[in-house]
């Protein structure tokens, strides 16, 4: 099973990030930075964790607002840098861990927490600032992540409440993963602040030490708080210390705090902390029936011949050629492959199979490998051939065959805005 050895707890300023590539590690103003991240970097180099679980929240980089989620899961195989305005920093891009993140995933949604995956997104200095100063990272980075975004710029967000909960979740989910993996929590964000409105520049350095001793010895309390008054006490943006509460929750009762720093250069509190965990092996059977449980909706779904349930594994081996498909709903894309369809492949950059597949207009080949059906009906409008043909080739039927099996047999539809004449009627 695999094991959480601790946490590190940052926040995530953009200040922390500039100073780093602007070279002020000497600059007395901006030294206190560097000195607090010192600690719990050389926590993490010598605890060589397998993995990390990266608990932050974008600021509208790429998480826009025409798509908000409350919790958002990364299940991907590596993300960059995001370019916030500019250019994004100089950061080569760090792995993912997908089998984990797909355990994560199946095991906390089995706890009642509706999560949203990405892959494939860029990360912002709400992951990136202070990771930066906790790995060495001059060619590739040391250890793969995990991010869990939080939705807390948009209201309704989730509550102290429910991010204490979700940390209890993905404690159970960490612990029930199968590998000898050791895993560490970095909760990002904070401590007190405001950059918006009249009150732009609000800290609250008493609130800030309260907020310390509390997330180590008495969470529970912290958690009852509401937004408005996360607010009051520290600001607007600094309520976001509700993600240190994902962390908190994902660790014993008992912590040993073996570090804590705390610096006000600006706009915001920046502290650092390590909580390392003092929990006690799983009791009996608690790990064997969690497992059933995560993995009871799907329970029996194997036996259902020819049916294949969309598994995150299966989002995450064909992301590339499931964007191609779904391009097809862009009208330069669409025309770029009816005009030249090799070097749309090309630039797409499929491998062979995902070629083959799609030269030979392999549909039940096509679902076999990864892809999902929905921007199969795309492409296939983009073609000129019907739903009824691909539903066809999936039973491996003639069309005609398969008409006889519906109640309207000379029913032929498609997903395309303009239907193509070969097919209407």
């Amino acid at each position: 099973m695999a094991t959480i050895i601790g946490a590190v707890a940052a926040s995530h300023t953009p200040t922390i990030g500039f100073a780093l590539d602007s070279g002020k590690q000497a600059d007395p103003v901006w030294a206190p930075i560097f000195e607090a991240f010192e600690t719990p970097r050389r926590w993490l180099a010598e605890q060589k964790p397998d993995a990390l679980v990266v608990i932050y929240n974008d600021h509208i980089s790429s998480f826009f607002l025409d798509h908000y989620s409350a919790f958002s899961l990364g299940i991907g195989e590596e993300y960059r840098a995001a370019d916030e305005g500019g250019g994004p920093r100089e950061l080569p891009p760090i792995a993912g861990h997908p089998e984990l993140a797909a355990h994560i995933g199946q095991s906390v949604m089995a706890d009642a927490f509706d999560l949203s995956f990405f892959q494939d997104r860029a990360l912002d200095h709400g992951c990136f600032s202070p990771l930066s100063l906790l790995l060495p990272h001059d060619k590739k980075w040391p250890v793969p992540i995990i991010p869990l975004q939080v939705g807390v710029l948009q209201f309704p967000s989730p509550s102290a409440r429910r991010c204490f909960d979700l940390g209890k979740a993905l404690r159970r989910a960490i612990e029930s993963y199968p590998e000898p993996l050791r895993v560490a929590i970095v909760a990002t964000g904070g401590l007190s602040h405001q950059v918006h409105g009249e009150r732009a520049g609000f800290n609250n350095i008493d609130w800030d030490q309260t907020f310390l001793a509390l997330i180590e010895h008495d969470p529970e309390r912290l958690a009852d708080l509401t937004q408005a008054e996360l607010a009051e006490l520290g600001g607007l943006e600094g309520a976001e210390v509700i993600m240190w509460l994902v962390m908190r929750g994902a660790l014993s009762a008992s912590v040993n705090k073996t570090h804590q720093a705390y610096y006000l250069p600006s706009m915001t509190g920046i502290a650092t902390a390590i909580y390392e965990n003092r929990s006690h092996p799983p009791v009996a059977g608690e790990l064997e029936r969690h497992r059933q449980q995560a993995q009871l909706q799907l329970q029996g779904a194997e036996r259902l011949s020819g049916t294949y349930p969309y598994t995150l594994a299966r989002s995450v081996k064909a992301l590339r050629i499931n964007r191609f498909l779904h391009g097809m709903t862009l009208p330069s894309h669409r025309a770029a492959f009816l005009l030249d369809e090799e070097a749309a492949y090309d630039t797409a950059r499929l491998n062979d199979e995902e070629r083959d597949l799609l030269r030979q207009r392999d549909w039940r080949g096509l679902i076999h490998y990864g892809v999902i059906f929905f921007v199969l009906e795309k492409w296939g409008a983009v073609l000129g051939v019907s739903n009824l043909h691909i539903y066809a080739a999936m039973r491996g039927q003639p069309l005609a065959e398969f008409q006889q099996t519906r109640n309207a047999p000379g029913a032929l539809y498609s997903v395309a805005g303009q239907v193509p004449a070969r097919f209407k009627g």
